[in-house]
C-alpha cells in the first residue's frame, strides 16, 4: 500500500495517473467519485477527469476507511463531519465483536461436528442450537426448572438449589472450547428428554417430603466421606471394614438404600457437571460409584 501519496502543489493529474499512485483501480476511484463520496473532479477540454492534491489525499483517506472495513455511508458521514471517526470507530468495534464470537462459535461447532463424525442433519441441530441467544438459552432451562419444581413446596434450601439449576452463563465464552460447545448440546439434550424429568422430580419429591430439602446435599457428603473413600481404597462392601463404614451412615438401612436407589441416577449428576463446564468450573467429583458401593453394602 503507498501512503502519503499527493501531487505536486498546483498539479492536475488524470484518472490513470491517480490510480497509479495511489493503487486504487480506476473503475473504484470514478466509483467514489459518482457517489459524492469524493468531490467531482473537473474535467479536461477532452472531457478527461482531473484531480488536485486535496482529491488526491482525499482518496487516500476514503481507502484508509474502507481498508478498516469503514462502510461508504459512514466514510461519506465522516468527511460531511456530520460524525468523528472515533464514533463510527466504536461502532464499528462492537460489530467487529458480534462478528468474532459469531465466527468463534461456528468454528467451534465444525470442530464438534468434525470430531463427531456428525451427519448434516446433526450438524443442523447443533448449530441451531448453539446460536441460540443468552436468554434462549435461559428460557429453555428455566422452563425445565419450572416443570421439574411445579407444584412442590420449597424450603429455603430447595430455592437456593432451584436456582442452582438455573445458572447459566450470560453467554457462550468468546472462544468457547468443544467440550463447552458439546456441553451445551447435551444439556438442551436432556433437559427435552421426558424421562429425565420425571425422574428429577421425584428426587425433587423425596426431598421435599424429608425433614429438611437439602438433606440431600449433606447426605451426598457423608456418602462421599465415607463410601467415596471405601471406592478408593477397594474395600468390599459385604466386608467387616465396608459394615463399619456403613455404621458411621446413621439411618434406617432399607429407608437409605431405597433413598440411594433413586438419587443415585448418572444423568442426573451429568446435569451438574454441564452446568459446570459452561460456567468455567471444574465438575465436582462424582458419587455414583459411591452411591453404588453403598447401595451394596446395605
Amino acid at each position: 500500500m503507498q501512503v502519503g501519496v499527493v501531487s505536486d502543489a498546483g498539479e492536475l493529474i488524470t484518472i490513470g495517473q491517480l490510480a497509479r499512485r495511489t493503487g486504487l483501480s480506476v473503475h473504484t476511484i470514478r466509483f467514489w467519485t459518482d457517489s459524492g463520496v469524493v468531490p467531482s473532479a473537473p474535467r479536461s477540454a477532452g472531457g478527461y477527469r482531473l484531480f488536485d492534491a486535496a482529491a488526491v489525499a482525499r482518496f487516500e483517506l476514503v481507502r484508509t476507511l474502507r481498508e478498516l472495513g469503514i462502510g461508504l455511508e459512514s466514510v461519506h458521514e465522516i468527511l460531511a463531519q456530520r460524525v468523528t471517526v472515533a464514533e463510527v470507530a466504536e461502532t464499528h468495534v462492537l460489530a467487529l465483536d458480534a462478528e468474532i464470537r459469531t465466527l468463534r462459535l461456528r468454528r467451534a461447532v465444525l470442530s464438534t461436528v468434525a470430531r463427531r463424525r456428525g451427519t448434516t442433519e446433526e450438524a443442523q441441530i447443533m448449530h441451531q442450537l448453539a446460536r441460540l441467544s443468552a436468554t434462549e438459552r435461559r428460557q429453555i432451562i428455566d422452563d425445565f426448572v419450572t416443570g421439574v419444581f411445579a407444584g412442590v413446596p420449597l424450603d429455603d434450601d430447595a430455592k437456593v438449589i432451584a436456582e442452582w439449576m438455573r445458572e447459566l452463563p450470560a453467554e457462550l465464552p468468546d472462544d468457547p472450547t468443544a467440550e463447552q460447545v458439546d456441553a451445551w448440546l447435551e444439556l438442551a439434550e436432556l433437559v427435552a428428554d421426558a424421562g429425565f424429568a420425571d425422574r428429577l422430580r421425584k428426587i425433587v419429591l423425596i426431598g421435599s417430603a424429608g425433614p429438611r430439602f437439602g438433606e440431600g446435599l449433606d447426605l451426598r457428603g457423608r456418602v462421599l466421606e465415607h463410601a467415596g473413600r471405601a471406592v478408593a481404597e477397594q474395600i468390599a462392601p459385604d466386608s467387616a471394614r465396608g459394615q463399619a463404614i456403613v455404621a458411621q451412615i446413621p439411618r434406617e438401612r432399607a429407608e437409605l438404600a431405597d433413598r440411594l436407589r433413586t438419587l443415585a441416577d448418572a444423568e442426573v449428576e451429568r446435569y451438574w457437571q454441564l452446568l459446570a463446564i459452561l460456567n468455567n468450573h471444574p465438575p465436582g467429583p462424582s458419587v455414583i460409584p459411591a452411591f453404588g458401593w453403598l447401595i451394596s453394602a446395605l
